[in-house]
């Protein structure tokens, strides 16, 4: 019977064993929540002193906290001061740690440990983010992430918003978002099959979902747009048409400028809500064929378009027109006004490039720290991008798969949300029935 019991314990240690080794790789989140959570906490409680003391995050005590220590606590050594662990949460993804930083560090410091700090605590990344003056927020993940993506169910309160889009992962296991109230214009470059149209899926079928006006510029004959029609409230195909469709958009611009200007207010969103026309976001999918001629005759046309996107650019999101530009390039060899306009494209998403140089022309002249990070995407890990912004931070980020019918699906669903706007009415495509439908989808609603 002891033989039998001996039996029954070693195997069934054994398939807990193979189970967690199991998990590690097939659900890396079960795996963490159940046996790496609870070990990097321990090692982080038992290693935290001594670990800010060989990474250099220490400073000497204030001469008020020597005394103390010299003639209250009776201590005559005075050890040096780490940060201050304020709070520590665990999550399915790694684990928070808030610090209180002591005078004589800053949040540089920190970041520039960060690597040493992830050995030490044999976590899978650790990013150091400010949260506010005196205050930074250790964001640990305690594996790749961006292996298999699963987008955060809910969103923090703080990331909120009328125009708030979720995107795709960080490789803190934050979302990547698309705020257009704060960053109104974006450009998304990569070569062929990096990820960019899933990164344009993922956002209109976010889009979609939020009352909003969707256009779209798809000179590749629609082949990209074409199937998101029922959401669309105006959709252009060639380069003619997306000329006229531009010089309607800046003239849409021009009337919403005049409706602020009878109401007193320099934004579209201090506007009364009755009052308040529809934002508009305007989804160009290749750029570069709005810029190349091949004829001499239509470089007026090429010119015209270009001057109509630089002034949406300079002056739309304060009447709520937005531009999202995607594009394998976008330098100055695409003609004149392409640098003015991408001046202006704050939001910057750089997928896997052919060359250096097309890396530096999204992120060389916001985040030039960035631009190695791009080069290094590898090749088999489609829709990992690098993401930046004005302010010169970026981040690894990742789209979630999602195939066209799906989004072409959602479309459909939502085509009830799709504004008129009279001023597109000429541009609106043509609503196809729904497979399996014998009426049309999407009945306009006016805006």
């Amino acid at each position: 019977m002891s033989d039998l019991t001996t039996v029954i314990e070693v195997a069934g240690a054994l398939s807990a064993a193979g189970g967690l080794g199991y998990a590690k790789v097939r659900a890396p989140r079960v795996f963490w929540s159940l046996a790496g959570l609870p070990v990097a906490r321990v090692r982080f409680a038992a290693t935290y002193r001594s670990t800010m003391d060989v990474c250099g995050l220490t400073v000497q005590p204030s001469r008020l906290r020597a005394f103390m220590v010299r003639n209250v606590a009776r201590r005559p050594d005075v050890q040096p001061v780490p940060p201050k662990v304020r709070r520590v949460r665990g999550s399915s993804t790694g684990m928070r740690v808030t610090l209180r930083l002591p005078a004589g560090l800053e949040p540089a410091d920190v970041a520039a440990a960060s690597e040493r700090l992830r050995h030490a605590w044999g976590v899978h990344s650790v990013h150091v983010v400010e949260t506010k003056p005196g205050f930074v927020e250790l964001r640990m993940t305690g594996y790749d992430v961006l292996r298999r993506v699963k987008m955060p169910r809910h969103l923090p309160r703080k990331v909120s918003g009328p125009l708030v889009v979720p995107v795709a992962l960080r490789e803190d296991g934050t979302a990547f978002v698309r705020d257009y109230q704060k960053i109104p214009h974006s450009l998304t470059l990569g070569a062929n099959q990096s990820g960019k149209s899933m990164f344009q899926r993922n956002l209109i079928t976010g889009l979609a979902k939020l009352p909003v006006g969707l256009i779209g510029i798809d000179c590749k004959r629609g082949v990209e747009h074409r199937g998101y029609a029922p959401r669309l409230s105006a959709l252009a195909v060639t380069p003619d048409e997306a000329s006229q469709l531009l010089e309607a958009l800046v003239q849409e611009m021009e009337e919403r400028f005049d409706t602020l200007s009878a109401h007193g207010v320099s934004d579209l969103w201090d506007l009364p809500a009755k009052a308040r026309p529809v934002p508009l976001v305007v989804l160009v999918d290749e750029v570069a064929e709005l810029f190349l001629v091949a004829v001499k005759k239509d470089e007026e046309r090429r010119d015209r378009m270009v001057m109509h996107l630089v002034r949406l650019a300079q002056m739309a999101r304060a009447v709520g027109i937005y531009l999202e530009i995607c594009g394998q390039r976008f330098g100055s060899e695409l003609g004149k006004g392409a640098t003015m306009l991408r001046a202006q494209l704050t939001g910057r998403v750089v997928h896997r490039v052919n060359d250096k140089q097309t890396a530096d022309m999204g992120l060389g002249d916001i985040a030039p720290d960035a631009v190695f990070a791009v080069t290094t995407i590898p090749p088999n890990r489609p829709g990992v991008a690098v993401a930046g912004d004005s302010s010169g931070g970026w981040s690894r980020i990742r789209t979630p798969e999602l195939s066209a019918a799906d989004a072409v699906a959602t479309c459909h669903e939502y085509a009830h949300l799709t504004p008129d706007v009279p001023a597109l009415a000429p541009f609106r495509p043509v609503v196809r029935t729904a497979p399996g439908s014998a009426s049309p989808l999407g009945a306009p609603v006016t805006a």
